[in-house]
């Protein structure tokens, strides 16, 4: 499944790793593509929309929808 989310909260690389990670554990083999500037994450995986919706709220990244 792709997926395109803005995430506000993004604003560093080290941010971009934390997306990745959180969306990686979820699902391993999951693509994720980030621009800081633009705010925008897009994502193919395999997870449902809610479970990573869920998960990158708990980990401090509450997305809205693109």
């Amino acid at each position: 499944m792709n997926l395109e989310l803005f995430l506000d909260d993004m604003t560093c690389g080290g941010c971009v790793r934390a997306v990745t990670k959180t969306v990686q554990t979820l699902d391993a083999s999951a693509r994720v593509q980030a621009d800081v500037e633009t705010k925008r994450v897009t994502l193919q995986t395999q997870a449902a929309r809610e479970q990573v919706i869920a998960a990158l709220t708990e980990a401090g990244f509450p997305p809205r929808a693109a």
